[in-house]
């Protein structure tokens, strides 16, 4: 079995989407104002955090301006922002805060993937794009021994459930996405769902620090 850096080397290597590695490129090139003295990463941003995590978060994709330009799954935008603090609040990270890729942040049994690697326009890939990218997600789960997975968001959801009906660990009918959605899996195995921490969601109102707490208190029972 390949190794946690191998397969993170081959995800930063992908050309697959034509599409994708052309708006990559051109973020890039263009930059964000605020961002001018940055020099952005602009490739499939690859997986993060501990290769024997027991915990899996699945996400979408990476911000244009913002693992895009650091390099990092969640590092440099508002998502990460809730997302690495809820992660610290649950042990699972050693500080709250993500701001490039050479600040230090660890992941403490725990592993960040997506169901796309390359930042989409308008966050917004095509049924083509995450098919094509399914490859690594597919490659992710067979590399890390994790028995919880956290799926942000609808498109995680239903990307994570598509790998755990291939690989038969539906025991029932897979359960309809919503925050603080259960879907028991076989072999002891349980995926979680939750609204994606983007600021679509956050700045409504439609998810809270006590809700997104919440399913991270869950992960831990479930670990323990």
């Amino acid at each position: 079995m390949k190794s946690f850096d191998a397969l993170n080397a081959e995800i930063m290597a992908c050309e697959a989407c034509p599409r994708l590695r052309a708006y990559c490129r051109q973020i890039a090139a263009e930059k964000r104002k605020a961002f001018a003295d940055w020099s952005y990463w602009g490739k499939p941003v690859p997986n993060f955090g501990d290769p024997q995590a027991r915990l899996l978060i699945v996400g979408l994709a990476p911000a244009a301006h913002g693992a895009n330009r650091t390099g990092r799954m969640f590092t440099g935008d508002r998502s990460g922002e809730w997302l690495y603090r809820a992660l610290h609040k649950a042990g699972f990270a050693n500080q709250p805060t993500s701001i490039d890729a050479r600040d230090d942040l660890e992941l403490l049994d725990c592993a960040i993937t997506a169901v796309v690697h390359c930042a989409p326009p308008d966050n917004r890939p095509t049924t083509d794009e995450i098919a094509t990218c399914q490859r690594w997600l597919d490659a992710s789960l067979k590399l890390v021994p994790s028995t919880v997975y956290l799926a942000l968001g609808h498109i995680a959801w239903q990307g994570f459930l598509r790998e755990a009906k291939r690989r038969a660990w539906l025991p029932s009918r897979p359960a309809k996405f919503g925050h603080g959605a259960e879907q028991p899996l076989t072999d002891g195995r349980f995926l979680l769902g939750s609204y994606h921490p983007s600021q679509q969601n956050t700045f409504t109102g439609r998810l809270t620090e006590t809700m997104f707490d919440s399913v991270f208190r869950r992960a831990r029972q479930l670990l323990s």
